[in-house]
């Protein structure tokens, strides 16, 4: 027989062994709420964190955008920290990355008024469409300079000299004189604008339009400027001199000319004769490099002209880009040169190497303004460039006056 105690025992200990499940259970139903808390709270959390990344990266995604960008060429690797750090200056206002540029680069470098200057590629954009304007730019010399203005030394005359024997006594001769001619740099402005929208497409090429741009109306406002411009402000053109003799009276300081023989036409007697004497009343050491400048309504008339013998004065290019010659001396069309009319100075020949100076900062200035203009932004590309006659016998004009 079982004893009592023991199973007394027994059935004490079953309630406390059924109770053992339930027990684990709970804790398990607490271990799985206490989960389901923590993964609640942390996805808020991610939510959270998920949002503000995105309107983070929403507001910084017209900083990152140029980053999307192709390169332009192959040739723009080598400057990409600094293509990259100009765009995105313009793109989005980003002074990060130019700020972290090393200064032996000289590329770009921070100016005392907020602006930047031009990193190279986009600076060589400009000059190198500048050059190739109808501008006497071309013919005349360009020097570089980091002045506010520019002296040409000028020897008037050559020294005086005297023939002498082995024995005879020396006596003093005159001594050159040197003729100063300042030449002040005057500031050249363009204020070009575009919208904001449009410097955020990752596939606009913000240099190549900022570069045409700027460089059209440049190329413009010089060649004028250097041609009929009164000096005020701008560059003297060599029209603009107010001192214009017949080449019989030419003195330093004042341009000489020539005259057609009929007011605002050439002679119908004999209209190339105007133009050989043109030529012919320029020094002989200013011949061998000058040139004709007219604009295109002048050119179709002398274009026509024969000599006596019925050959035509004006020949074309044998070569493609070679200038056409107006017997046998390049010819530039300026379209700033004034047309046929009476009195009019319509044809200049001279040495403009010699006879015109040009003298320019080497940097372009851009300063980008996000805030005059909305919702556009505005470019405020600045040039310092001035120019003026250098040499006042190496420019001859042709009035056509009687």
């Amino acid at each position: 027989m079982s004893n009592p105690e023991t199973m007394s025992r027994a059935g004490a200990d079953l309630p406390l062994s059924q109770a053992a499940p339930l027990s684990a259970a709970a804790e398990v139903k607490t271990a799985l709420t206490g989960l389901m808390q923590d993964l609640t709270a942390f996805q808020a959390e991610i939510k959270q964190q998920l949002q503000s990344t995105d309107e983070r990266l929403t507001m910084l995604d017209r900083k990152t955008a140029f980053a999307r960008r192709p390169a332009l060429s192959a040739a723009v690797d080598a400057q990409a920290p600094h293509q990259k750090a100009f765009d995105a200056y313009l793109r989005s206002g980003d002074e990060t990355e130019l700020r972290g540029l090393e200064l032996e680069a000289k590329s770009l470098a921070v100016s005392s008024d907020g602006g930047y200057l031009v990193d190279p590629k986009t600076s060589d954009m400009i000059r190198s469409t500048m050059a190739s304007a109808a501008s006497i730019r071309s013919i005349a010399t360009v020097v570089n300079v980091e002045a506010s203005s520019y002296d040409v030394l000028i020897d008037r005359n050559n020294a005086d000299f005297t023939w002498t024997t082995e024995t005879a006594s020396l006596t003093e001769t005159a001594a050159p004189q040197i003729e100063r001619i300042s030449i002040p740099l005057h500031e050249l402005s363009a204020l070009p604008k575009a919208s904001q929208r449009l410097l955020d497409d990752s596939a606009f090429d913000i240099e190549a339009w900022l570069a045409g741009r700027n460089a059209d109306r440049f190329a413009r406002a010089e060649a004028s400027a250097f041609i009929i411009g009164n000096g005020v402000d701008k560059p003297k053109g060599f029209l603009q001199h107010q001192t214009k003799v017949p080449d019989a009276a030419w003195s330093w300081g004042s341009i000489g000319f020539v005259k057609t023989g009929t007011a605002g036409d050439f002679d119908s007697t004999a209209p190339a004769d105007a133009i050989i004497e043109l030529v012919y009343s320029l020094g002989a050491e200013y011949r061998a490099n000058a040139t004709f400048v007219m604009n295109s309504k002048t050119a179709g008339a002398v274009r026509k002209m024969k000599d006596a013998d019925g050959r035509f004065l004006w020949s074309d290019g044998l070569a493609a880009g070679e200038p056409a010659r107006l017997m046998g001396y390049p010819v530039l069309v300026a379209e700033d040169m004034p047309d046929i009319s009476a009195n009019a100075f319509a044809i200049a020949f001279g040495d403009f190497a010699a006879g015109y100076t040009i003298a320019e900062r080497p940097d372009l200035r851009i300063l980008r303004d996000p805030f005059s203009a909305k919702p556009h932004v505005l470019f405020y590309a600045t040039k310092r460039v001035g120019g003026d006659v250098s040499d006042f016998a190496a420019i001859k004009l042709l009035r056509f006056a009687a």
